[in-house]
């Protein structure tokens, strides 16, 4: 069991056998050897290969078994099957400290993730998309207005959200999961929030639309209309944009950008999925003032802010305060060391020179 944690804390933490022996200076082949259960690590070795790899010796003897299903990437083919191990040990990893900290809670982690009764049984075209996105709306009371904190409504209503530290691969764009009857997203953890909200959008469209498509309606042009759709519904578009555009300003798109959450090239599709603009207004959009920022894989104007989880936080918090866990546990749960854990728990003003 130990040579297994030992090879998923490598994968997570994106080292080759090579890289890690030089970390903790232990050879390659004897690390190779702990990951088969070939041989045991000493505690001397244990302590070492947990500092190179940034976990504490506890993550070594952890005993609950993950087990994923229904592993879809978007443009997945494009990922590596060495960086898609690098993801899914990171994930694992995350979903181990939930599910241990699950077993000492008075409650389970969120809710049951349901889906409205209303839904349509079969989509004829993308334009009904726009109105199962305002169900889903409407199902979780969310109005028509901004989503301020997409990943905590997410996570409140049975989807369970995580943030990778691993998303330095360029064809890394998101992954979703099932863990038993649970839906499971992540995204990487230095994306841009506009392009976490769509990404989070597109998985729930998956969720939402598979089995109701009609044959000859792409699925990820579906979850691409859908994202739009449940982030900006289309009374908002119209109202934001007007009916009829020959021409959509950077600073307005940036604005409304700010305003959504949604990316300025996604409003762009927006007004051209809803016919505000023609398909040659919107490819001048993109082959005219934005083409030298989509190369740069930026867009003009401040980023959108990245949104993180709280709810798991919030909930080692909780427990440690309802002396459900030690301090110790806390600061494993959380990844940090205990020392690290202190500071933080503790909240003090920063010093003032003089005082």
């Amino acid at each position: 069991m130990i040579g297994e944690r030992i090879q998923q804390a490598r994968l997570a933490s994106g080292l080759s056998l090579r890289a890690l022996a030089e970390k903790a200076d232990i050879t390659a082949m004897a690390i190779s050897k702990y990951e088969n259960n070939q041989s045991t690590p000493s505690s001397k070795v244990l302590l070492a290969m947990a500092q190179a790899l940034g976990v504490r010796t506890e993550y070594f003897f952890r005993r609950k078994e993950i087990c994923l299903t229904d592993i879809n990437h978007r443009e997945h083919e494009l990922l590596p099957e060495k960086e898609e191990r690098k993801v899914l040990a990171d994930v694992k990893e995350q979903l181990e400290r939930w599910l241990i900290l699950e077993d000492v809670l008075p409650s389970p982690w969120g809710k049951p993730f349901h889906l409205p009764m209303n839904l349509p049984s079969q989509i004829e075209g993308y334009e009904e998309i726009e109105g199962v996105a305002i169900a889903m709306r409407q199902y979780w009371q969310l109005g028509l207005g901004p989503i301020p904190d997409l990943i905590d409504t997410l996570e409140s209503r049975g989807i369970k959200v995580l943030i990778t530290r691993y998303d330095g691969h360029e064809k890394f764009n998101g992954l979703s999961a099932r863990m038993g009857d649970a839906p499971v997203v992540v995204v990487g953890q230095s994306w841009t929030g506009d392009r976490q909200r769509f990404t989070l959008a597109h998985e729930l469209g998956h969720l939402v639309l598979h089995g109701r498509l009609s044959e000859g309606l792409d699925e990820e042009k579906a979850c691409h209309r859908f994202a739009g759709a449940f982030l900006v519904p289309q009374p908002k578009v119209l109202e934001c944009l007007g009916e009829k555009r020959s021409w959509l300003e950077p600073q307005e798109l940036h604005l409304l950008k700010h305003e959504w959450g949604l990316s300025m090239m996604a409003w762009s599709f927006r007004a051209k999925d809803l016919g505000i603009i023609n398909q040659q207004a919107n490819r001048q959009i993109w082959t005219g003032y934005m083409q030298a920022w989509k190369e740069a894989k930026l867009e003009p104007g401040d980023e959108y802010k990245a949104e993180q989880p709280r709810l798991f936080q919030q909930s080692v918090y909780r427990a440690l305060a309802e002396d459900l866990i030690s301090e110790s546990k806390a600061a494993e749960l959380l990844g940090a060391s205990l020392a690290e854990f202190h500071v933080t728990r503790k909240m003090e003003p920063p010093h003032v020179a003089g005082q």
